[in-house]
Formats: C-alpha cells, structure tokens, sequence
C-alpha cells in the first residue's frame, strides 16, 4: 500500500444526503442504513464522493472551510473519520 493512500467511495454505492444547521444525515442506498455525520465528517465524504484523496489533500481542502490550518490535530481528526467509514464499509483505498 502507498505511503499515504487515496481513498474513495466504496464501489457504486448510492448515498443520499439531508442536512440541518452542521448536522448531515447520509442514507446508504446499497445497504440501507442511515448515518448521522457533524460537519467535518460530511465535508470529507462529500469530497470523497467527487474525487479519490488522501488524508494531506484532506486536510488542505478543509483548513480553509474550518477557519484552522491543515495541522497534525486536523490530520488526526480526518484520519479517525477515514477508519469509521472504511470500518462501516462506506469508502475503500483506491486501486492506483
């Protein structure tokens, strides 16, 4: 596996959003389970959903977003976002 990974949307799942103030309710049309994400969440699999990225690419695209800098507090934050939906099955490591 590449030394900092890309990952992306697991394979041709369908996902449906719903938002409220920084709350997102994301519903997974492939397995039918719905998931309730914060903002920063959100904008992860948003992003996740238009192109494959990796954690740094995250992290500079959200920094601005987030008012913060792309530091190691933020890279923790996404790399623990990234685990929660790989272990939920809702992104994968891209093949490159």
């Amino acid at each position: 596996m590449p030394l900092n990974p890309k990952w992306q949307v697991a394979g041709e799942k369908e996902f449906l959003f719903r938002s409220w103030d920084d709350e997102f309710v994301v519903y997974n049309g492939a397995t039918g389970d719905t998931h309730l994400l914060g903002l920063v969440a959100a904008q992860v699999m948003l992003k996740l959903q238009q192109t494959p990225t990796d954690v740094a690419s995250l992290a500079e695209w959200l920094a601005p977003l987030l008012q913060t800098e792309p530091d190691d507090e933020l890279v923790f934050v996404i790399e623990q976002i990234l685990t929660d939906f790989d272990s939920l099955g809702i992104i994968e490591h891209t093949r490159l």
